[in-house]
């Protein structure tokens, strides 16, 4: 039972009973339900924009994110720089260094060819920055096997390098016999008189005459193959094979320095001058064998010859003279 509640009456000196209004609590009732209605709508409205309201941590998190994107996009421009620096490299590679040591140029498909087959990057899917995270671990992977090709082209170019030096040290390129030691040169390669028959027969070599003991030296490096008097008509002569297809023959001999089996490096002493064998007078006879065919010693004298003196032997080599041996 609901108490009752009194007032004073001032004027009436006395006590009132408080009489109950009606539509009292309706309007209480509106009132809460107007009080409910606008708590909702702040509600709602904080509700709306709480993504725009951050923690601390939130804010900590969202730096350290913008600072991997930052990191993202100076990676990228460093590798615009490695690519750049690659692409001037590999384009020496097939343009200067592949074409000196006649290899071919390695294709741009294989350069620059991607990884097919599996997805290599499904891990880095479904994150707010992956496309970014992909383009640049893709790039990267393109990038290091680029390096990793070009770096296999410049092992193949060093071996390359290698056999180019050891081709060259191997030509015969110097004149087996020096010029102050020489009386003259006394026949070259082609048609020449025979010193015993007198018909004209081709002289597969040249003739170098100087003094009985007259230092031989190899005209390039490679091994003695003979050195021995059992070939008809050359006599005492030595034999070495330089490999890449050249051999060179010093005949008519007066003694030997080498053996047989010995390894020799251009400009080594390896015999005297003689006159033995099918020989007229002291002189050298020397050879050049190419693949196994004679060709003319005239070409290979670079090593040691000024432009002078080679076109002066050249044209003493074209005269049509007799041979001493």
């Amino acid at each position: 039972m609901s108490k009752v509640k009194y007032y004073y009456d001032s004027e009436t000196l006395s006590y009132r009973k408080i009489e109950k209004k009606k539509g009292r609590k309706l309007g209480i009732f509106l009132l809460s339900l107007m009080g409910m209605l606008l708590s909702g709508f702040l509600l709602l409205v904080v509700y709306l924009n709480l993504p725009y309201v951050e923690t601390p941590k939130e804010k900590a998190l969202k730096r350290e994110l913008s600072n991997m994107e930052l990191q993202f996009e100076l990676l990228n421009k460093k590798m615009s720089l490695a690519e750049s620096v690659l692409n001037e490299i590999a384009d020496r590679d097939n343009n200067l260094y592949r074409v000196y040591f006649e290899a071919n140029p390695i294709p741009e498909s294989q350069r620059k060819a991607g990884f097919g087959g599996v997805n290599r990057y499904k891990d880095l899917e479904g994150f707010d920055n992956s496309k970014l995270i992909v383009a640049s671990s893709r790039r990267l992977d393109i990038l290091t096997k680029q390096i990793v090709v070009q770096s296999r082209s410049l092992d193949e170019i060093a071996r390359l390098a290698e056999e180019k030096e050891q081709l060259l040290s191997a030509i015969p390129a110097i004149q087996p016999v020096k010029n102050e030691d020489l009386t003259r040169m006394a026949s070259g390669f082609g048609y020449r008189t025979d010193p015993f028959t007198k018909a004209t027969k081709f002289h597969f070599g040249m003739d170098f005459t100087a003094p009985r003991g007259t230092p031989i030296y190899a005209s390039g490096d490679g091994v003695v193959t003979r050195a021995d008097n059992t070939a008809s008509g050359y006599g005492n002569h030595i034999r070495i094979d330089h490999g890449y297809g050249y051999e060179s023959l010093y005949a008519h001999l007066y003694k030997y320095n080498v053996r047989r089996g010995q390894k020799v490096k251009r400009g080594d002493l390896i015999g005297f001058v003689g006159s033995t064998g099918r020989s007229e007078a002291p002189h050298l006879h020397y050879e050049i064998f190419k693949d196994g065919e004679r060709i003319n010693p005239i070409n290979f004298y670079y090593g040691n010859l000024s432009p002078q003196e080679f076109a002066e032997m050249l044209q003493k080599a074209q005269q049509e003279n007799q041979s001493l041996d």
